[in-house]
């Protein structure tokens, strides 16, 4: 699959697909020998819809990099993998049950409504 190919299937702009490839992000990309233009397998798509969702809650890039090394070392890497991706829920949930905790103070004073002027919120 071409770089055009991957940009229509992941909705990722080629820019930003040589972004990630630059970054360290996208493991196993092979180049055509006579052009050396990037060859993608079909998982790639897959993989470039995970990195997003990782970015998406809150994996950072040096996190994902680590990743996406272990994933290009092959399938004896999966313990180290899985315990990343542990870690990482653990984090996702935390924020999640913060993020709960904001929402019901917006709730409470949505329900109270306006208050009398001053430092009052």
């Amino acid at each position: 699959m071409t770089i055009s190919d991957l940009a229509d299937a992941t909705g990722v702009s080629k820019h930003t697909l040589r972004y990630y490839e630059r970054m360290g992000l996208v493991p196993l990309v092979e180049r055509d020998p006579s052009s050396g233009h990037r060859r993608y397998a079909a998982g790639h798509a897959q993989w470039i819809t995970f990195l997003r969702s990782l970015r998406a809650c809150g994996m950072p890039i040096r996190e994902i990099r680590v990743y996406a090394r272990l994933v290009a070392k092959g399938d004896s890497t999966w313990p180290a993998r899985q315990a990343m991706l542990a870690t990482h829920r653990e984090r996702v949930v935390a924020s999640i049950i913060t993020l709960q905790k904001h929402r019901a103070v917006l709730n409470k004073k949505l329900r109270a409504g306006c208050a009398p002027s001053g430092l009052t919120p």
